[in-house]
């Protein structure tokens, strides 16, 4: 019979195998492969270019979606099973997807798709780190959310050899991985769960004001990170005329810089804090999208892809890392994570749409779209610094019982 400490950790590790299948099925494939189908899915006349971007937007609107339902969901079943189900409705999004019926029908698939991603990014951490020593739940949440980083590197790999087998083949290729994981990490979720602090009766929660500065630093995050994410291969392809190849080329780094990025933000976080690693991650954020406007070497956008790639997966373990920092409470922070989630997902979509106007407006002027991305960066950089200059000890650093007994908060 395995000793306790030796049983525990092997079912924790399982918890975080479940956790990062749940990320890389949900978001990294589900959102990140249909990039590279969208010029299939317009030359074999599926769809119009028109019909193809509404389409991907639909996995953006339904993110924000599933962010806000999430929670609901698993309380009136249970975590485990709601991502056991949120798995299963994206492995059969795949699958359905394969049959382009109508713009509708494919539009109703991929908005469930988006649900589905952001109930789990909701939930996922939530259900998992409680079984994780707290020394080690950055590095668990990194872990987890690798399977974003995956799903964008594998959307450049996997992709391009199951269109060899056709646009319905990919489809059902996809279906087949996601159910595979699905089936992989079915009994990897925790049997237990941990009991929420019940709240003091007639007092309702209180949140910290650097709670709500963290919701803005993340939302203004998510802004930053969409012009590379969509852009970067257009950019180098066409906007520098370095040609298809090249842009190709370049998204491989992207996807080795989101690979390296979860685990390694998660790292910092369990090292440095996470309010020290944020506004590190930060200040290099907005000096690779200020250089990215001057650089046109191979070598210099390899090493800023490279970087910029680790930011979209690599800032999820970080700013779930602040939560827990600054809201001790089990229950607050399922409540803190789903907010946050909420104003990420809300300026990710909104963020989108509005680039996307920008750009057909300029006449496809790309630095402009990263300069104002590094703007985004810089005002979640200045937002704390603001707070800072405004408090001389933040409420950051002081714990929520000790500013609700000081009477600071109401």
């Amino acid at each position: 019979m395995l000793p306790i400490s030796v049983s525990s950790r092997h079912a924790a590790w399982l918890s975080i195998f479940a956790g990062l299948c749940a990320s890389l099925v949900s978001i990294g494939l589900a959102r990140f492969a249909y990039t590279p189908l969208i010029p299939a899915l317009i030359e074999a006349h599926w769809f119009s270019a028109n019909d193809v971007v509404y389409l991907g937007a639909a996995n953006l609107v339904g993110y924000l979606v599933g962010a806000l339902i999430g929670r609901p969901i698993a309380h009136r079943t249970s975590n485990k099973t709601a991502l056991r189900m949120m798995m299963v409705t994206v492995t059969l999004a795949f699958f359905a997807c394969g049959f382009p019926l109508s713009v509708t029908w494919f539009f109703g698939w991929r908005l469930l798709s988006g649900i589905a991603g952001g109930a789990i990014m909701v939930l996922v951490a939530a259900t998992v780190l409680p079984h994780v020593p707290a020394s080690r739940r950055g590095l668990a949440s990194g872990a987890i959310f690798l399977g974003i980083g995956l799903g964008i590197a594998g959307s450049g790999t996997l992709v391009p050899p199951l269109l060899s087998l056709g646009l319905q083949q990919t489809w059902f290729g996809l279906g087949l991985l996601a159910l595979v994981l699905t089936a992989v990490s079915w009994f990897g979720w925790p049997s237990g769960t941990v009991h929420a602090e019940a709240p003091q009766p007639g007092r309702a929660p209180v949140t910290p004001p650097a709670v709500y500065v963290l919701f803005a630093q993340y939302a203004f995050m998510a802004a930053g990170l969409v012009p590379a994410m969509v852009f970067l291969v257009d950019y180098v392809a066409r906007g520098l005329g370095a040609g298809a190849h090249v842009g190709a080329m370049i998204w491989v780094m992207y996807g080795v810089g989101a690979i390296i990025g979860p685990v390694t933000y998660g790292f910092l976080a369990d090292k440095l804090g996470a309010r020290m690693s944020i506004r590190l991650v930060l200040v290099i954020q907005a000096i690779t999208l200020g250089l990215l406007t001057v650089s046109s070497s191979f070598t210099g956008l390899a090493l800023l892809a490279l970087v910029l790639g680790s930011f979209p997966p690599g800032i999820v373990p970080l700013a779930l890392a602040r939560v827990h920092e600054l809201v001790p409470q089990h229950h607050l922070q399922q409540i803190a994570w789903s907010r946050a989630t909420v104003s990420f997902a809300t300026f990710q979509a909104l963020a989108g749409f509005a680039y996307s106007a920008l750009f057909n407006s300029n006449g496809g002027q790309h630095v402009m779209l990263f300069m104002i991305a590094a703007g985004a960066i810089v005002v979640a950089l200045m937002l704390e610094v603001g707070m800072i200059l405004l408090n001389r000890r933040p409420f950051a650093t002081v714990p929520t019982h000790k500013l609700i007994a000081t009477g600071t908060l109401p």
